[in-house]
């Protein structure tokens, strides 16, 4: 026991606060809040689109430029990509450890595990696996073009057309958004609780925060493909 204890204290906070329940919890709050300022930032540049080619395609161009000349041409937008990738994978590897802990920690002869487990968490978990999806599919969409057979390098506003110019392109990001709205309703509440937000006068606001984050990035986002659809954007 001692010697456990003498082992325990070597190990660096940092190692020990991961392993506990809270610190996952914890790195899946912060993680989400990265997440959440980038679909924020990223709804209001798609919505660039409606202002026509020059303005799509010149802001990308400056999002390119951020940064010069201390920094050289995308370096910032690297810098980005980098952060936001590893923000993703910590989230990820929380919500799959966090959650075969709750498995393990569970009544062996427990015969109704689904019937347990409750709506909002069954959300996270799909929604989770969705996003992930989509996120492989949007970069081979719109980065690489592996997908977007009609895609040009450097031709945002053209390549945003051409996906949304198809059903599939449609149905794919169509529901991406809805998992990313979900996602957000249930994720924030549960962040904000994690990192002590919340409380018996607060919980009300936060949940009405939630289901405004929600919905108005839902609908920000899939405004995209309607313009394309209803011909707005062309």
């Amino acid at each position: 026991m001692a010697l456990a204890t003498r082992t325990e204290r070597r190990t660096p906070t940092v190692v020990r606060l991961w392993r506990s329940t809270i610190g996952k919890k914890t790195v899946m709050a912060v993680s989400g809040a990265v997440m959440l300022l980038y679909l924020i930032a990223h709804m209001v540049g798609n919505l660039k689109v409606f202002f026509g080619a020059d303005e799509m395609n010149d802001y990308a161009h400056w999002l390119r430029e951020i940064g010069e000349p201390v920094l050289h041409y995308e370096w910032l937008l690297w810098i980005i990509r980098v952060v936001l990738l590893a923000a993703v994978i910590a989230h990820g590897v929380a919500a799959y450890q966090l959650s075969r802990r709750d498995l393990a920690a569970r009544p062996v002869g427990y015969k109704h595990t689904l019937a347990r487990t409750s709506y909002a968490t069954r959300t996270m978990r799909w929604g989770g696996v969705i996003l992930a999806l989509f996120i492989v599919w949007h970069l081979l969409d719109l980065t690489t073009h592996t997908v977007n057979p009609n895609g040009e390098a450097g031709k945002p506003y053209e390549n945003i057309v051409a996906t949304f110019s198809t059903w599939y392109g449609n149905a794919i990001y169509g529901v991406a958004m809805i998992a990313v709205g979900l996602h957000i309703r249930h994720g924030f509440f549960s962040a904000a609780q994690t990192l002590g937000a919340g409380s018996a006068t607060r919980d009300r606001s936060l949940r009405l925060i939630a289901n405004g984050l929600a919905l108005v990035l839902t609908l920000g986002f899939l405004s995209v493909p309607i313009g394309v659809m209803t011909g707005i954007v062309e």
